[in-house]
């Protein structure tokens, strides 16, 4: 386990399952922390707040994960997701930290100012981030994830409709598997 990424005991073999996946976060800080409620969702990643006050190549980060979430104003706790999941979420949150990556200060603090206020901005910054799990080959997870969520019937409407108005859908995640997979094989044939 990298020396640069803190992970609580209970979700360690998750996060580095799906960290694998993401080489270039190796020596990128990240810290996981489980959090009491967070509003209007299960995880987020964000860099930490000194962190806007550093070069590109100095910050930090932190996954913020809410130790409990609602299904049908049932609470369950998050530690009990199953695991691919749990890392579906976890490389997600990931693709996020991927985008925060190349903005720089006044880009990230601007991204932030439009997330908060702009609907738009948040199906762009969601797809971004499931865009860059399924480019990190996270589609089986990301699918798994999608699929635990749209198909269980304990599961709100309201949070389903949420999860299809702000993040990729399965369909549009094989459109982009099949791209990836296209470009890899045009690049074999140049080489």
């Amino acid at each position: 386990m990298s020396k640069y990424h803190i992970i609580p005991k209970t979700i360690k073999q998750q996060v580095k399952t799906a960290l694998n996946y993401y080489p270039q976060l190796k020596k990128i800080p990240i810290e996981f922390k489980f959090k009491k409620n967070i509003k209007k969702s299960t995880m987020q990643a964000r860099p930490t707040f000194d962190s806007f006050f550093k070069l590109k190549k100095n910050r930090k980060f932190l996954i913020l994960i809410s130790e409990k979430f609602k299904i049908s104003d049932k609470e369950f706790s998050t530690r009990d997701i199953p695991d691919d999941i749990f890392i579906g979420w976890i490389g997600h949150e990931l693709g996020h930290i991927m985008d925060y990556q190349g903005r720089s200060k006044l880009n990230l603090i601007w991204f932030g100012i439009k997330y908060l206020f702009s609907d738009n901005h948040i199906v762009e910054a969601e797809r971004a981030a499931d865009s860059f799990a399924v480019k990190h080959k996270m589609e089986d997870y990301i699918l798994k994830t999608k699929d635990f969520i749209l198909n269980n019937a304990a599961i709100s409407e309201v949070y389903k409709n949420r999860i299809k108005r702000y993040y990729l859908s399965p369909e549009e995640i094989m459109v982009l598997v099949e791209d990836r997979n296209k470009l890899a094989e045009n690049l074999e044939k140049i080489q």
